[in-house]
């Protein structure tokens, strides 16, 4: 079922939920980046779509770099790419083992849909890779110049911060100065990520929109 409106993501309850139901459609998954609000499939229930009243973000500018990591940053053996792999990238992401957590979000169903995302230029992914081997990337979503975050994997270590790293540079270029996460994890939050509520985030949401940045292509 193809959703036509999302409830004003303002409304959702108290665990952020909006919507329960509907599709992965393209066009369905559009508006509702476009809204703030992003699915979070659960076992067998249908489609859930949520938008938490507290929202992680990324602001380049306050990105933490530790010893490690900027030690890293000169002396590493990896080489990095954008959107040369995202079909790797989010069947990786699927296999991340995640604590406290049984499977994964990512199901079959999530995969063919931000596929098809890819395919017609609204899902990226950046890469980072070991030789030919892919080792380390994230994955997510740019809707009229805003870009959100879905999922990181790494093999080797600082893969994937590396790779987060070269996509904030290629998103610095084109003009923008933060990004979207969702979900605050320890991960993101060493490196500097914070919380906004949720009216601040739909507010920085349609202010970033309205630039009209050209992330990719």
């Amino acid at each position: 079922m193809l959703i036509a409106r999302f409830p004003d993501p303002r409304t959702a309850d108290e665990q952020g939920l909006v919507a329960v139901g509907g599709d992965l459609h393209p066009q369905t998954l559009l508006l509702a980046y476009r809204s703030g609000i992003f699915p979070w499939p659960v076992g067998d229930m249908p489609m859930l779509w949520f938008s938490p009243g507290e929202r992680a973000v990324l602001d380049f500018d306050e990105l933490h770099l530790s010893r490690s990591l900027r030690r890293s940053l000169r002396r590493h053996p990896f080489t990095f790419s954008i959107d040369r792999g995202f079909d790797g990238v989010i069947r990786a992401c699927a296999r991340v083992p995640r604590p406290g957590q049984e499977g994964t979000w990512i199901t079959p169903e999530m995969i063919a849909a931000y596929l098809r995302l890819h395919r017609i230029g609204i899902a990226h992914s950046a890469e980072a890779r070991h030789g030919d081997d892919l080792v380390g990337g994230l994955y997510g979503v740019e809707i009229d110049g805003a870009f959100a975050a879905e999922s990181m994997f790494y093999n080797q270590a600082g893969a994937s911060k590396l790779a987060l790293l070269h996509l904030v540079e290629h998103l610095r270029r084109r003009g923008l100065d933060w990004m979207d996460i969702q979900m605050m994890t320890p991960h993101m939050q060493r490196l500097g990520a914070h919380t906004i509520t949720r009216e601040e985030f739909l507010d920085r949401l349609v202010t970033t929109r309205l630039r009209g940045l050209r992330l990719f292509g």
